[in-house]
């Protein structure tokens, strides 16, 4: 009796492992079409952003560009609002997501992530006329209003940690900041190399308090089970971070501000 019941323990694994295997699809799909299709939200500096001619550049996509060529095949970005890059993956309309996203236990109920692939925070954003301000405490209070991108770690950060101030919430990066600049809200919490190239961009508009308010790991996103993925990302991630590639990409994105020229 008991080396039947092992049996059927051991059949029961192996089934259980086939149908694992047969969700892991979307690396044999890849490799089969040629191309893997990554989903981006342009508006995020310097990781995701759109150019003068219309392309994709920005950090993100450097690393999409690099991970597509080790897999052998070419790199297609498609564009959607922040909010609606996990959807795009579960119902297979994109491969994977490069969007500098947080790597969180509420999105990993929903997607598989690779390793960090880079470290970030949350920091404020201020107007340049508020020249006193030195903390995110000091905006919390009440008559005051806090804006973050919806759907975004700085919107669950914010809604945690903000006790009397009014938060609010815009589309994305561009339309949060925008509404500082016109004085519709008096502080933004966001990444902060987001916060650092947008102050870089328009320093008599913002100012940046650069104290972490949080400690962020940024993953990339594939479908929820798909282990085959995952290991895959894994791989390539620890022979890419470091690398001379990754770090000329790190230097151009990150450390010079030449490529604002770019932008419109």
């Amino acid at each position: 009796m008991k080396k039947f019941f092992l049996m059927l323990l051991a059949l029961a694994l192996l089934l259980a492992a086939g149908t694992a295997f047969a969700a892991d699809g979307t690396l044999d799909k890849v490799v089969k079409a040629g191309k893997i299709v990554i989903g981006t939200a342009p508006g995020y500096y310097p990781f995701e952003m759109v150019n003068k001619k219309g392309e994709f550049i920005g950090y993100d996509i450097d690393v999409g560009n690099a991970l597509a060529e080790a897999l052998g095949v070419k790199a297609e970005f498609r564009q959607f609002e922040f909010s609606g890059l996990i959807p795009a993956l579960q119902t297979g309309e994109i491969d994977i997501i490069l969007a500098a996203m947080s790597i969180t236990g509420k999105r990993a109920l929903t997607v598989s992530f690779s390793n960090p692939y880079f470290e970030t925070g949350q920091v404020l954003m201020l107007p340049a006329s508020d020249t006193t301000t030195t903390s995110w405490k000091d905006v919390d209070k009440k008559g005051k209003k806090i804006a973050t991108p919806q759907g975004q770690t700085s919107a669950l950060l914010a809604a945690a940690i903000v006790k009397n101030a009014e938060v609010v919430h815009f589309t994305g990066f561009p339309d949060t900041a925008l509404a500082l600049v016109n004085g519709q809200v008096d502080a933004i919490i966001y990444d902060q190399p987001g916060v650092i190239v947008y102050e870089a961009r328009y320093p008599d508009k913002v100012r940046g308090v650069h104290e972490l308010i949080s400690l962020e790991n940024l993953g990339i996103p594939c479908r929820l089970g798909d282990q085959a993925m995952v290991q895959w990302l894994n791989s390539f991630l620890f022979q890419y971070k470091g690398s001379p590639k990754e770090l000329a990409s790190r230097a151009k994105w990150m450390e010079s501000r030449d490529w604002l020229k770019e932008l419109d």
